[in-house]
């Protein structure tokens, strides 16, 4: 274990919901890029953010830790099992059934019926290939000063020469959020590459 991955450890909780994570054959999110969520949760004093990617809720809760009392997390994905897992994670955490709204859907469906500029976080942890995507509807939902943050960003070191569809994607994402003149962009190494963005 990494020195940053270690630097805040998991309490029972996260512990518990990534042993679902494993059971369900998905990767939770590393501890480093949990903290850094919570951390952008908490510098824009998030009360709306959308998740694209539930799972069994370890991103969720560190967005949720990281948001204001009365923030909103709402959750989207396309595996019923996730959400049912994250519900248990939520609320084992503390956290009511009020202060999460758990979509079931693909996100390219339902990210078009959320409000336009009604967000103040927008975090990806979903398929790759699909990334390029959130990007645009991401920057949409976002009020000025709002994060995008999009996890796993970095092709794998051995092979920098991949060309699978989500290598690709992340490629194209990584060229157009740092050309796009409406976003402040930065490229944290943690959890395989955490590319974030703030709307100006």
């Amino acid at each position: 274990m990494t020195a940053e991955e270690s630097y805040l450890p998991d309490d029972e909780v996260l512990l518990a919901a990534r042993g679902r994570a494993e059971e369900f054959g998905c990767t939770p999110l590393g501890a480093a890029a949990g903290a850094a969520l919570s951390f952008l949760a908490t510098s824009v004093r998030a009360r709306a953010v959308v998740e694209i990617g539930t799972g069994t809720g370890v991103s969720g809760l560190y967005l949720l830790r990281g948001m204001a009392p009365d923030g909103v997390l709402t959750s989207i994905d396309i595996e019923p099992e996730y959400h049912r897992a994250a519900r248990k994670t939520f609320l084992d955490a503390g956290f009511p059934p009020g202060r999460t709204r758990l979509i079931m859907g693909r996100a390219l469906d339902v990210l078009p019926r959320l409000t336009t500029g009604g967000y103040d976080l927008v975090f990806v942890d979903a398929a790759r290939a699909e990334y390029p995507s959130y990007y645009e509807h991401g920057v949409q939902l976002l009020r000025p000063g709002g994060v995008l943050a999009f996890h796993g960003v970095l092709a794998p070191r051995a092979d920098p020469t991949r060309r699978d569809p989500g290598v690709i994607a992340s490629r194209e994402l990584g060229r157009a959020v740092r050309d796009d003149e409406r976003l402040t962009p930065a490229l944290l190494p943690v959890g395989g590459g955490l590319l974030v963005a703030a709307v100006r």
